[in-house]
């Protein structure tokens, strides 16, 4: 599973429950990162997931709306960023970032926060791809225009930005 990823150079494959126990396998550099879900099964949804309340901001949004976000037939249901050429973000650092909001924690990563909301979080499945020479945030762009085209012009389930 996931053999398309890994040829694309991806890494890591990690559950948000193996990396919740031990993130150290993350590289400290910038790059992005997929979000994968391990089976094509219909999602159950929470009312209320575990993300974090940061600056007092509800992450929860209506079951309707989650269900309108869903990408049937998508094994990515987030592409996040790390790092830019003038920033210090690590694909470490903003993992750690995101798996925390997640656990419930006053964190600024509200991108992806519908992933909370899915029954199984824990064990959806984290890759990443080191960047030396590009821009993470035009990888990215490629990666959700890239995903788009191939989902009748769906982001994935947790991108609520372009």
């Amino acid at each position: 599973m996931f053999e398309e990823y890994k040829k694309q150079g991806f890494d890591g494959f990690k559950t948000i429950a193996e990396l919740k126990r031990n993130d150290t396998c993350i590289p400290k550099q910038g790059g992005v990162y997929l979000v994968l879900r391990g089976t094509l099964e219909a999602p159950k949804f929470l009312e209320t997931g575990t993300g974090g309340f940061f600056k007092d901001e509800n992450p929860n949004v209506p079951l309707d709306e989650l269900q309108r976000n869903w990408v049937e037939g998508a094994d990515i249901v987030y592409i996040g960023k790390a790092g830019s050429k003038d920033g210090s973000a690590t694909l470490q650092s903003r993992l750690r970032q995101l798996i925390s909001f997640g656990c419930g924690n006053k964190v600024g990563h509200r991108g992806g926060r519908y992933l909370w909301q899915l029954e199984d979080s824990n064990d959806l499945i984290v890759c990443w791809l080191s960047l030396i020479d590009k821009e993470p945030r035009d990888v990215e762009k490629e990666l959700i225009q890239s995903f788009k085209i191939q989902h009748s012009g769906m982001r994935p389930f947790a991108n609520l930005q372009d």
